[in-house]
C-alpha cells in the first residue's frame, strides 16, 4: 500500500531549508522508517533565490534516488542495491508553500518574505523545476492570484489554497480558475463565521475540492475532525503531517509552538496520525484512504 505525505517540511532535526541533497535523502529515510512510501518535500517561502536553492537540493535528491532505482533495475539480483532503494520514501516532487501568501495569515511562516502573485515572479521561481513541482499553495484573495492560478494549473501543477483571508466567494472563483485543493484546513486561514463561511466553509461544502488535514492532537480538536469527516466527501480528505525538523517520531508528542503560542508544525507522521484517528473511533478504511488512495488521486490531477 502506498502511504503518501504531500506536505512535509522535515523530520528528526533536518528540514527542507537546505542546499544539501543528503539532508533531503535523510528526511526520506526517516519517513520510510515510519511508514511513508512516497513524499512531497515542502519548501518554505522565502526570497526566490533561496527557494530555488532549496528546490535544487530536492531535485538532486530525486536524481540520486532515480539513479539508485536504475541500478536496481539493471541488476535485479543485486539485493544490496534493492535494499538501498527501498529504505527511502520515494520523493515524487516538490510542494511550494508560497511565496504568494497573505501575511495576515502567516501562521508559523515568515510573512515578511511573502509577495503578491505575478507571472514574472512565478517564472523566476519555477524555471528549471517545471517537471518536478507538483503543488503550489497560494492565497486566492491576493491581487493577481486568479490569473496566476490559471497559468499554474495550465502547466499541470496543482494549486492549493491556504495561508489566506479569502471569503467563500473568492475561494469559489479560485476553484473555477483551476485550484484543486486547500492547504491544512482551518489552520492559518480565515475563521468560519455564520455570515461568512470563508475558505474553510468552501473546503467543507464543495465536494470536489481536496482538503489537507493535520490530524495530530493539537491542530484540530477531535470534534472538529468529526465535523470534517461527517461533512466532507471522504474521498477528498488527505491526512498530512506538516512535519518540521523538530517533529518527534514515535515518542511522546508535544506541541511545537513559538513564544506567542503559534503552532510551528505537525507533531506526528501521517501513519501515527492515522493510528490515532482509528483509536478515536474513526472508520478504519476511510482513514487509511486519507493517507493512501486519496493523496495518490490528488497527485494524479497534476503531471
Amino acid at each position: 500500500m502506498r502511504v503518501v505525505d504531500i506536505h512535509t517540511h522535515g523530520l528528526g532535526g533536518i528540514d527542507t531549508r537546505t542546499t544539501n541533497h543528503d539532508d533531503i535523502l535523510n528526511i526520506a529515510e526517516l519517513q520510510r522508517r515510519y511508514g511513508t512510501t512516497d513524499m512531497v518535500p515542502t519548501i518554505y517561502p522565502g526570497p526566490i533565490a533561496t527557494m530555488r536553492k532549496n528546490m535544487m537540493a530536492v531535485k538532486e535528491a530525486m536524481e540520486k534516488q532515480q539513479s539508485t532505482l536504475d541500478d536496481q533495475r539493471s541488476a535485479t539480483t543485486n539485493s544490496k542495491c534493492k535494499n538501498k532503494a527501498s529504505k527511502f520514501a520515494r520523493i515524487v516532487g516538490i510542494h511550494l508553500e508560497g511565496p504568494f501568501l497573505n501575511p495576515l495569515k502567516s501562521g508559523a511562516l515568515d510573512g515578511a518574505v511573502f509577495q503578491e502573485p505575478s507571472e514574472k515572479a512565478w517564472k523566476r521561481l519555477i524555471e528549471g523545476f517545471e517537471d518536478i513541482v507538483r503543488i503550489v499553495t497560494i492565497a486566492p484573495e491576493l491581487n493577481g492570484a486568479e490569473k496566476l492560478i490559471k497559468i499554474i494549473s495550465n502547466m499541470g501543477i496543482i494549486v492549493s489554497l491556504g495561508h489566506s483571508e479569502a471569503t467563500y466567494g473568492e475561494t469559489e472563483k479560485a476553484f473555477h480558475a483551476g485550484a484543486k485543493g486547500i492547504t491544512h484546513l482551518f489552520n492559518a486561514m480565515r475563521a468560519f463565521h455564520h455570515r461568512e463561511p470563508g475558505i474553510a466553509g468552501f473546503g467543507l461544502m464543495n465536494q470536489s475540492i481536496y482538503i489537507e488535514v493535520i490530524a495530530d492532537p493539537f491542530h484540530l480538536s477531535t470534534q472538529t475532525l468529526e465535523f470534517i469527516f461527517k461533512t466532507k466527501n471522504p474521498e477528498k480528505i488527505i491526512i498530512i503531517s506538516d512535519s518540521v525538523k523538530n517533529t518527534k517520531v514515535m515518542k511522546h508528542h508535544h506541541t511545537l509552538h513559538d513564544d506567542a503560542g503559534v503552532l510551528q508544525g505537525g507533531s506526528m507522521t501521517i501513519q501515527e496520525s492515522a493510528k490515532r484517528l482509528i483509536r478515536l473511533g474513526f472508520h478504519n478504511n476511510k482513514v487509511i484512504a486519507c493517507m493512501s488512495t486519496n493523496p495518490s488521486s490528488y497527485l494524479s490531477l497534476g503531471m
